[in-house]
């Protein structure tokens, strides 16, 4: 989708910098995904300490428990 912005170029610019992405088009992108995947991290933050999981993690990836 076609979508004209007026975006500030020097924070374009530093954005591009940091993340060492080459193309405007792909930063916004990455932006939009990080934004997206912070929203989520935070909704699932509020069931902290409310849900009681019986899973041994160690068994779950295989590792044999130290003595």
């Amino acid at each position: 989708m076609r979508t004209t912005l007026d975006l500030p170029e020097d924070l374009l610019n530093e954005a591009m910098k940091a993340t060492h992405i080459q193309t405007k088009t792909k930063v916004i992108i990455t932006a939009l995904e990080e934004l997206i995947r912070k929203k989520k991290i935070s909704g699932l933050k509020k069931y902290k300490g409310k849900v009681e999981l019986d899973v041994d993690m160690d068994l779950l990836r295989g590792r044999e428990c130290r003595p």
